[in-house]
């Protein structure tokens, strides 16, 4: 059995939530880097992992790793490879690049360099070249530059994968699919637990939870890149496939709630979960997440709440942080809630202590996913001068009053 090198980019804070999913699936080798996990594995892991993994933004198949000083040398080390072997020149194909401390000056001229060498590779062996489709090309070649080494790969995924082919409309300000996976994983939050998303949208925290609980292979309901591979072993897909089918749960009720303000964005919601044919198992209603109340004892609550762009809006958001955090306080206590933003603003008005801020991003845009406990007592320290006070004047009544985190 022949491993070969893997790269599984992944949204930059979960590249440890992507170490244990990789390990899970049998990989080996497996070490974080940063905004993705270097893998080694033979072909069933590949396709494993493309049709497997919740976090993975794409499974990229390293080709070539070798130092430069120049151009000249990334079109050598990209000619000298043999493409040919891999797909056939009637495939398209993109070139895309980054690169972190690169001397070079042109990341344009380098994609043209290994788009050159390619097609000349082809041209060479079969006297065909393939052609560029920028838009949606049959095979993504991806370089990547440091200071001193070019590493070339071949991406075995195609379409991201945080595009399951569930969601049909996104609404405004769509979460990446893996992102709400990774999020989930974060909080802590496992099939069985009761999960609310108060501010819904178009509901991605749901969809995620609702795969995760009936243990539906994210990727069950796409293709991939590797299928047009020369060395695609269709027996071993269908196997995985059939295998990953075997293992889904039945379509019941799940404790899994999500609710939203407005009509629009519960009306995308009910769009996505019929096409993914979750109806049955998640429970949607129009609310207004400064009303509603917890639909369990405990459970887990985690939104995205909606960013404010123009001045109105953040207007609005600065007078909805405090009551969302009275809310969070006085109906949920027993929750954990976990809020993922990208304002600033947000963890000093909302008025609860987080105990947990880890950076992430959604995209480009970089966000905070906080943590609040919401246990009976606070979790503020008190001096003892004013714990006696506060001992003395406290009644009986005040005793059975919400004394949740502040």
């Amino acid at each position: 059995m022949t491993f070969q090198h893997f790269f599984a980019p992944c949204p930059r804070g979960l590249e440890s939530v992507l170490v244990t999913e990789l390990e899970q699936l049998g990989a080996s080798g497996v070490q974080a880097r940063d905004g993705g996990v270097q893998f080694q594995g033979d072909w069933c892991i590949c396709y494993r992992t493309n049709l497997q993994s919740r976090i993975a933004s794409r499974v990229l198949w390293q080709v070539a790793s070798q130092p430069y000083t120049g151009e000249a040398d990334i079109y050598k080390t990209a000619h000298a490879l043999p493409w040919n072997k891999w797909f056939v020149p009637t495939l398209t194909i993109r070139v895309n690049v980054a690169a972190i401390k690169c001397p070079l000056r042109s990341l344009d001229f380098i994609t043209l360099k290994i788009k050159d060498a390619v097609c000349d590779k082809f041209r060479e062996t079969t006297g065909h070249r393939p052609s560029v489709d920028t838009t949606q090309p049959d095979i993504r070649i991806h370089g990547f530059l440091d200071a001193q080494k070019f590493t070339l790969y071949l991406d075995t995924s195609g379409d991201a994968l945080f595009k399951r082919g569930l969601r049909k409309t996104a609404g405004q300000a769509p979460l990446r699919e893996n992102l709400a996976a990774g999020i989930l994983y974060l909080a802590g939050w496992q099939p069985g637990i009761p999960l609310l998303d108060p501010m819904c949208g178009s509901g991605t925290f749901l969809l995620e939870a609702a795969q995760m609980t009936l243990n539906i292979a994210p990727g069950s309901g796409r293709s991939f890149a590797f299928e047009k591979l020369k060395k695609f072993d269709h027996v071993l897909w269908q196997k995985l496939k059939e295998e990953a089918v075997a293992q889904e749960k039945p379509r019941t009720p799940q404790p899994i709630f999500g609710s939203d303000l407005y009509g629009d964005a519960l009306a995308d919601a009910h769009v996505n979960l019929s096409a993914a044919g979750f109806s049955k198992v998640i429970e949607l209603k129009q609310a207004n997440v400064l009303e509603i109340s917890a639909p369990a004892p405990t459970g887990i609550l985690v939104t995205n709440p909606p960013y404010g762009v123009r001045i109105g809006e953040q207007q609005q958001l600065t007078e909805l942080y405090p009551k969302l955090g009275d809310a969070l306080k006085k109906r949920f206590s027993g929750w954990k809630a976990y809020i993922l933003t990208a304002d600033p603003m947000l963890p000093k008005l909302v008025r609860l202590t987080a105990s947990r801020r880890t950076p992430l991003f959604n995209g480009a845009l970089e966000c905070r996913l906080l943590e609040y406990k919401m246990v009976a007592g606070g979790m503020r320290k008190v001096r003892p001068a004013a714990a006696k006070q506060q001992l003395d004047q406290t009644s009986p009544d005040s005793q059975n009053q919400d004394t949740s985190v502040r």
